[in-house]
């Protein structure tokens, strides 16, 4: 097993790409900290079968809170003793269009999909990756974050309808803070990297038509197959990288 007795925090993982990835690493050997707004009871059941030698904790709290992810983070560390691995997942996608954005939708989707990286990230390097010497941070953004959003819509060929300025400014954010935090904790043993899905099976993409004709691998991707990406950040194959973004997109965002 290539994580065995590490310890991840994996947040959204009550579902689609954060579920896969708990249940990724966990076949992996890792004990795996399920944070979401949502009951995680499924993920964890889930998890027992693929795994039952791992153990599982679960916390259901908004991370837009700061103070519940410091509490989290710290109920964590006492439980297990420390923090390898944080993948931080959990996000929200709003569909407007820049015409009828919110400033409430504008700041859900950055306080959420940013804000609460910066949070987790914070909480969990200092002081506790920072003292084992050792950690892999994985930040799950987007090739909306590179390309400014990827062409779907409501109906096949329209626009109307893709995730909206918010979440491609958020997922840009969540890249150029992965590079940042990189370049601050190399040193530190810290690895932090990203990976960037293109259109995946999920239910936030439920109903949405994507144009996969103009990718090089004509389909959606598979939540499976974002978690792969992960584990390669989070295990030892990944020592000499740092600061990366690897586009798991189909050829999407190819350039």
């Amino acid at each position: 097993m290539r994580i065995h007795d590490q310890v991840a925090i994996v947040t959204g993982a009550s579902r689609g790409i954060g579920a896969a990835c708990a249940k990724t690493l966990a076949r992996e050997g890792a004990h795996v900290v399920l944070v979401d707004l949502l009951p995680s009871e499924e993920t964890k059941q889930e998890i027992a079968q693929i795994n039952p030698n791992v153990k599982t904790l679960s916390f259901e709290v908004d991370i837009r809170n700061k103070e519940a992810i410091q509490d989290l983070v710290k109920q964590t560390h006492e439980e297990f003793g420390r923090i390898d691995i944080l993948v931080n997942n959990a996000g929200t996608a709003s569909r407007l269009d820049l015409e009828e954005m919110t400033e409430e939708m504008w700041d859900r989707d950055i306080e959420t999909n940013l804000k609460a990286t910066f949070f987790l990230t914070q909480a969990v390097i200092y002081p506790y990756m920072k003292e084992q010497q050792y950690g892999r941070v994985v930040n799950i953004s987007s090739i909306s974050g590179i390309i400014g959003g990827h062409l779907s819509g409501f109906e096949p060929g329209s626009t109307k309808g893709r995730s909206g300025p918010a979440y491609a400014a958020s997922k840009g954010g969540v890249i150029a803070f992965t590079k940042w935090v990189a370049k601050e904790v190399g040193s530190l043993g810290i690895a932090v990297n990203s990976v960037a899905p293109g259109g995946v099976e999920t239910a936030i993409t439920k109903g949405m038509a994507y144009n996969v004709d103009n990718q090089s691998i004509k389909r959606m991707g598979t939540t499976e197959e974002i978690a792969e990406a992960v584990l390669y950040f989070a295990s030892k194959e990944s020592a000499y990288t740092t600061g990366q973004v690897l586009k798991v997109c189909g050829g999407a965002a190819i350039g």
